[in-house]
C-alpha cells in the first residue's frame, strides 16, 4: 500500500464517528488525511443502512441527541448537515406509565433557574419540587463513586424520570453506574436548562446526518479515504509509531506523521502494547416495524413500566430501544418482536397485528459505565508522540455518546503533532 502522501499525513484509523470527526477538523485546517476503515463502509455504530426484510433504510440504532451537544451540532455544521438534526423549538419530553397509562410531558424552562420544577403540569406526575434536589448530588459526586450510593434510587421520580434517563444515557442499571458520569450527563442537561435539552434527531437517518456528508466533505478536501483496510498491527521504533501494518500491505509513517487510532477498545487494546481500555460492555436492542406512525404520534416517547423504553417515530417506521440489554441477547427474535409491539400497538393506538419488524441486537454497544470501567479510559495521549487515541470510550468526560465520540475526534485533532 503506497503512502497516501508526503511529510506530514495524518493516518487515523477508523472511520466511525470519532475519527470522521478527527479528520473533517484535520482537513478543514489544511492537513493532509488518509483515513481507514476495516469495513465496507463508515459510521461504525453510527450508521444507516438498507434492510431487505423491511425494505427500508433503517438506523442500526436510534440515537437522541440534545440541543446543548455543542461539538455534535458544530460537526453537523462543518458538514453542511445541520439541517439533518430536527427538534421542537422548546424542551418537551412526553412520557407514558404502560402501568397504568398516564401520560405527561415534562416541560423544562429554557433558563438555568428551574422554576419548572414549581409548576404541576411541568413535572412528573405524583412528585414535589423538593423531590428534585436529590439528584442535585450527583454533581457533587465522589470519584469512584455509583449513583446508588450518591441519590435514592426509589420514588416515583426516580421510576419515572431518573431512572429511564439515565439508563439511556449510560447504558448501564443507574445504582451500578458511575455517579461522576451521571453528574456530567446532568450538568449538560437539565442544569443547564431546557434551553440545552431540547430533543434532536436525525430526520432521515443517521448516514445522511453525520456519515455521508462526512466522507463527501472530505473527499473534497482531497483526504484519502479507503475501506477493506483492516489495520494488522502496528511496529514502534524509540518514542514513536513507525509503520502501519494492513496485511500484505504497509505504511510507513514518515517522520512528521502522526497516527490516529480511532478503533472500538479491543481493537486498540490488540493493536497498542500495554493499552489499559474498557473491557466490560453493555448490549443494546433496537426493534424497527415497518408501519406509518398514527397522526399525532410524538416523535419521541419514554415508556416506563413496560419492556419498551424509548420509541421513536419516524415517516416510514416505528423505532423501538432497550438500553442494558444483555438480558435479552438470547431470546428468540420473534418473541422480543411480538412483545415489543404488544405495548408500541397500545401506545401509539394501532391494531395487535404484528407488522414486518427487524431486531437489532448489540452485545457491546457501548461499555459498561460503572466506576471500575470509568477508570479504565484512557487519556487522548499515548506513551508514543506520534500516537492518539479517539473514541467515546477514551477519557471525554461524558458516557459512551455520539457527543463523547466527536469530541474525542476534535482532542485527538487538537493534540495532533
Amino acid at each position: 500500500m503506497k503512502d497516501p502522501g508526503a511529510n506530514g499525513v495524518a493516518h487515523i484509523v477508523g472511520a466511525g464517528l470519532a475519527g470522521l470527526s478527527c479528520a473533517i477538523k484535520l482537513a478543514q485546517g489544511g492537513r493532509r488525511v488518509a483515513l481507514y476503515e476495516a469495513a465496507r463502509m463508515a459510521g461504525g455504530r453510527c450508521r444507516s443502512y438498507y434492510d431487505s426484510t423491511l425494505d427500508l433504510t433503517i438506523d442500526n440504532g436510534n440515537h437522541l441527541l440534545l440541543s446543548g451537544n455543542a461539538a455534535a451540532r458544530d460537526y453537523t455544521a462543518r458538514i453542511d448537515a445541520a439541517d439533518e438534526l430536527v427538534g421542537p423549538e422548546q424542551c418537551v419530553f412526553e412520557f407514558i406509565d404502560m402501568r397504568d397509562r398516564e401520560r405527561w410531558r415534562l416541560r423544562p424552562n429554557a433558563s438555568r433557574l428551574p422554576w419548572w420544577i414549581f409548576a404541576s403540569s411541568r413535572r412528573v406526575p405524583g412528585t414535589r419540587p423538593a423531590d428534585y434536589l436529590g439528584a442535585a448530588r450527583l454533581l457533587r459526586a465522589k470519584e469512584g463513586a455509583t449513583i446508588g450510593e450518591t441519590m435514592d434510587c426509589s420514588g416515583p421520580l426516580y421510576e419515572r424520570l431518573w431512572g429511564p434517563v439515565l439508563l439511556s444515557a449510560l447504558n448501564t442499571e443507574p445504582r451500578e453506574a458511575s455517579a461522576t458520569l451521571a453528574g456530567a450527563v446532568l450538568r449538560e442537561t437539565l442544569a443547564a436548562g431546557g434551553a440545552a435539552c431540547r430533543p434532536m434527531v436525525a430526520k432521515d437517518g443517521l448516514g445522511p446526518a453525520f456519515i455521508g456528508p462526512a466522507l463527501k466533505k472530505l473527499r473534497e478536501l482531497g483526504a484519502d479515504v479507503r475501506f477493506g483496510a483492516r489495520l494488522r498491527g502496528i511496529d514502534f521504533a524509540g518514542d514513536r509509531a513507525v509503520r502501519l501494518n494492513f496485511g500484505e500491505e504497509a505504511v510507513e509513517l514518515g517522520e512528521a506523521d502522526s497516527l490516529v487510532l480511532a478503533v472500538p477498545p479491543w481493537s486498540a487494546a490488540e493493536l497498542v502494547p500495554g493499552l489499559v481500555a474498557p473491557d466490560e460492555f453493555r448490549a443494546i436492542l433496537n426493534a424497527h416495524f415497518k408501519i406509518p406512525p398514527p397522526e399525532g404520534q410524538p416523535a419521541l416517547l419514554g415508556m416506563v413500566g413496560s419492556l419498551s423504553e424509548w420509541l421513536f417515530a419516524f415517516h416510514d417506521r416505528l423505532s423501538v430501544t432497550i438500553s442494558g440489554a444483555d438480558r435479552l441477547m438470547e431470546e428468540p427474535a420473534e418473541d422480543l418482536a411480538r412483545r415489543i409491539w404488544s405495548e408500541v400497538a397500545v401506545v401509539a393506538g394501532l391494531g395487535p397485528e404484528l407488522p414486518r419488524w427487524r431486531i437489532v441486537k448489540e452485545k457491546r454497544a457501548t461499555f459498561a459505565a460503572t466506576p471500575s470501567q470509568q477508570a479504565r479510559r484512557p487519556g487522548a495521549k499515548t506513551q508514543w508522540r506520534n500516537l492518539l487515541l479517539a473514541g467515546d470510550w477514551t477519557a471525554t468526560g461524558l458516557p459512551a455518546t455520539i457527543e463523547g465520540s466527536i469530541r474525542s475526534g476534535y482532542r485527538a485533532a487538537d493534540l495532533l503533532p
